[in-house]
């Protein structure tokens, strides 16, 4: 933390990304063994991990986050330094393992990187991880831009075998998406500490876990002392009428549009220097919290006694930013009012979330809205089905959920037919012990296996269904069918979500079948790992009648013509967009879409 003590040449100086950030600070603390399932806004942390020597860590994409925690504890419990990476609801997959963690201790370093997505710009909710953190009673350490990412990482494997506890490091998109210059190190891997044998404290029995309760107890009170003279607790001394606790990105928003005022900025956000915001209290007239997201700083401080403010003038959700921060101020009667947003007098186009131009699921979703089925979709790009023009998910919950929900509505009576639609990498997540209890309860379902070979909604990661390994490496590739038929599904057929005619009526005949079907639509993501470009194709505007039947799929690369049919508008294709999938032509009643001859 000494900045002073840092090495000055322009070459150390480096432009990282949050994300990136964090990598290098894992591997400046001599991080051995790294693991994580993809997921915005914390993926490029294990990418960026990856581009270090194969000599120098252990890295590798796991079939899911408790999978990827359960790795690094492992391996932490070997004697040697740990990472696991995650976004916010990644966590709730881990915390399982990290609530035994958190009366186990760490032994080696052991650091869980969690990213909160506030504003949900990529997830499902926008949980904020102190919560969690205090729950499992650990360290919770939040940095505010890259420079600090980078050292609290650091840190954080230090703290984790000064106190023997796991240590989490809270970043959020607005951080690890920004890139900033950011001063950097060497190297230092301390040596292995080798594996610690203590059955007494690693296995928790009953018996041992109850010892080892009070000793977390006593843990989070050295750690609250630790805090209260660290350099995480920095207080600057401003204007005495209102003072600011803030943290994390917000802090920058606090010195943009408050830089007079007392501020005292925490590092960490659990557990909390009681001393220090006592004192600080008392050496203003006003105290205010400004965090993102839940009250966390603000309930604890209340907690002590003191009064703060805090969620009266700020949001509980979506981001902050300087204008928010300015009404919450100005609300507060502590700053001017912000200025009334000037008109420009342009309105921006519309522009829907569709799935891209030759989406291999844009086939099955289309198939399954002809079919008039009850869905329960699951995480991943298909997701965008659930809007129009597709319109053919009915629920979506979390990850591997899909298959659990169609078992319940199966057993509610649901009249339709009853589809679960799961992506190929979520199926490998937490897709299969589903699947093995809809078996054993001898549901009425069809399970849809959307094959396209990445994860691709978190930028084309590699998983057990591809083949390769984070570094690119061979690897053995999960077979679905052999899984399916392995777990006691006897029907599974394979098509592909080209052939528009046979995905329509393969699932015709699975959503008929008594008891679980599973249908594997194969065909690969069009973007990842290369973007697959055929021969575009183009509408004859002579024989078009304008019936848009094709624009029910959605497809980015339909537009409209100019031309008219009895006063409603043709369809073109923009041939820069297309990639020649045949989807639209083999819905076109009256064949006038046809492919091109490139020269």
């Amino acid at each position: 933390m000494n900045v002073e003590a840092w090495p000055k040449a322009a070459a150390d100086v480096l432009p990282l990304m949050g994300n990136e950030a964090i990598a290098r600070g894992a591997w400046e603390a001599g991080v051995k063994v790294a693991a994580a399932y993809p997921g915005t806004p914390s993926t490029e942390i294990l990418e960026s991990l990856s581009q270090y020597p194969a000599s120098d860590l252990y890295a590798e994409w796991s079939t899911n986050e408790k999978v990827a925690l359960d790795v690094v504890i492992g391996a932490a419990l070997s004697g040697v330094r740990a990472i696991a990476c995650m976004k916010h609801v990644g966590l709730n997959v881990a915390s399982d393992s990290l609530m035994s963690m958190s009366y186990i201790g760490a032994h080696a370093g052991l650091v869980l990187i969690v990213c909160d997505d506030p504003g949900i710009h990529s997830s499902q909710n926008e949980q904020d991880t102190r919560l969690f953190a205090r729950f499992a009673g650990v360290p919770v350490l939040e940095p505010s831009d890259a420079q600090e990412a980078y050292e609290f990482t650091r840190l954080a494997f230090d703290l984790s075998e000064q106190f023997d506890t796991p240590v989490i490091v809270r970043s959020t998109t607005r951080l690890s998406h920004t890139r900033s210059v950011v001063r950097v190190g060497d190297r230092v891997a301390p040596p292995s500490k080798g594996f610690v044998n203590a059955p007494g404290k690693t296995v928790t029995i009953p018996a041992n876990a109850r010892r080892l309760h009070p000793k977390l107890i006593e843990r989070e009170a050295k750690l609250a002392a630790w805090f209260e003279t660290s350099p995480l607790t920095r207080w600057e001394k401003g204007d005495k009428t209102f003072g600011i606790v803030t943290g994390s990105t917000s802090y920058l928003y606090v010195k943009e549009i408050a830089p007079h005022a007392s501020i005292l900025k925490l590092g960490m956000a659990y557990p909390l220097p009681e001393g220090a915001l006592r004192t600080f209290a008392a050496s203003v007239d006003r105290l205010l919290v400004v965090e993102e997201l839940e009250p966390a700083l603000e309930a604890q401080i209340r907690a002590l006694g003191l009064h703060a403010e805090g969620k009266a003038f700020f949001p509980r959700a979506g981001e902050l930013s300087p204008e928010l921060v300015r009404a919450g101020l100005a609300a507060a009667g502590l700053a001017e009012a912000p200025p009334a947003p000037v008109s420009i007098g342009i309105e921006p186009m519309a522009r829907p979330p569709v799935l891209c131009a030759g989406c291999p699921h844009t086939g099955a979703f289309f198939a399954l809205r002809g079919l008039e089925a009850r869905v329960a979709g699951d995480i991943g790009c298909y997701t965008l089905a659930a809007v129009e023009p597709l319109r053919s998910i009915d629920t979506t919950i979390c990850m591997g959920a899909s298959i659990g929900n169609a078992v319940g509505m199966a057993a509610a009576g649901e009249k339709k037919p009853i589809v679960a639609t799961i992506g190929d990498s979520t199926f490998l997540h937490s897709g299969i012990p589903p699947l093995i209890n809809a078996v054993y309860n001898k549901a009425n379902i069809t399970v849809v296996i959307l094959d396209n070979s990445i994860t691709a909604m978190t930028g084309g990661q590699d998983h057990p269904g591809t083949g390769r390994g984070l570094r690119g490496d061979p690897a053995p590739k999960a077979d679905y069918e052999a899984i399916c038929r392995a777990v006691g599904v006897s029907w599974v057929r394979r098509v592909d979500p080209y052939d528009v005619g046979h995905m329509y009526q393969t699932l015709r005949e699975a959503v008929v079948h008594k008891g679980v079907s599973v249908v594997i639509s194969e065909r690969p993501c069009v973007l990842d790992p290369v973007k697959i470009k055929g021969n575009p194709l183009a509408v004859s505007q002579e024989r078009c009648v304008a019936c848009q039947s094709c624009m029910n799929l959605g497809c980015p690369a339909l537009i409209w013509s100019d031309a008219l049919h009895e006063g409603r508008h043709k369809v073109a294709i923009d041939a820069a967009a297309c990639i020649g999938c045949t989807l639209c032509a083999q819905v076109c009643p009256t064949d006038c879409i046809q492919p091109t001859v490139l020269a």
